[in-house]
Parts: structure tokens; C-alpha cells; sequence
């Protein structure tokens, strides 16, 4: 049975961005010179665990006197 790892393109088309190689991605199933490779259950995993939108992050809500 053959095991079939991501490479960083196909990374992006999991997540739906445009470029994965920005992201802080975790630790590659398997190394093969300079390529990186993930099993698809590491990236599900990785992607479900990170924050969502808007978190932590921006300009705190001014508060409005009523």
C-alpha cells in the first residue's frame, strides 16, 4: 500500500489559501531532501486546532457613553 503526502500546494488547496508556506505549519510527516511532505490527517488536525477569525487580534471596541 503506497502512503500519499501533501506537498505545500497541495496544503494550500486543503485550506483554501492562497499560499500555505506563510503559515506556521506543523511539522512535516516526512522530509525528502528539501521537500516537505504532510499526510492529510496531520493538516485536518493542525487546521481545526487553529484560531478563528479575529481572535486576539485588532483594535479594542471603543466604549459608547450612553
Amino acid at each position: 500500500m503506497t502512503t500519499e503526502y501533501l506537498g505545500i500546494k497541495q496544503v494550500s488547496e486543503r485550506l483554501g489559501v492562497a499560499n500555505a508556506a506563510s503559515y506556521d505549519l506543523p511539522e512535516p510527516d516526512v522530509t525528502i531532501g528539501r521537500t516537505r511532505g504532510w499526510l492529510p490527517e496531520t493538516i485536518d488536525q493542525w487546521d481545526a486546532q487553529r484560531p478563528g477569525r479575529g481572535v486576539g487580534g485588532g483594535r479594542p471596541r471603543k466604549n459608547k457613553t450612553e
